[in-house]
């Protein structure tokens, strides 16, 4: 079984930072892409940022020069560095780990970007 956890949501600012972070466990050999994912109600889930377990990193053009992923394999852990927030990107923000053919969704996390 696997499990995957993120933490680090809130309420911040305009031009403010969040960082969220994102664990995985349990039975999570061959974890290879983690990646994270937004979604605010009545639209569907957006794709923002990826990264492969070779270090590869992808960014969806809204967030791009703004959000940073950085990964700990040896702590199965994904971090999402969140800059310059602007109240678009308010959204419930979601994890996945990829394992083969297999998808892993973690709870979400809120974060809401507001004055």
């Amino acid at each position: 079984q696997v499990q995957v956890v993120e933490s680090g949501g809130g309420l911040v600012q305009p031009g403010g930072s969040l960082r969220l972070s994102c664990v995985a466990s349990g039975s999570i050999s061959g974890l290879s892409v983690m990646a994270w994912y937004r979604q605010v109600p009545g639209k569907q889930r957006e794709w923002v940022a990826d990264s492969t377990r070779g270090g590869k990193l992808n960014y969806a053009d809204s967030v791009k020069g703004r959000f940073l992923i950085s990964r700990d394999n040896a702590k199965n852990t994904m971090y999402l560095q969140m800059n310059g927030l602007k109240p678009e990107d308010t959204a419930v923000y979601y994890c996945k780990g990829q394992i083969a053919w297999n998808e892993y969704w973690g709870q979400g996390t809120q974060v809401t970007v507001s004055s």
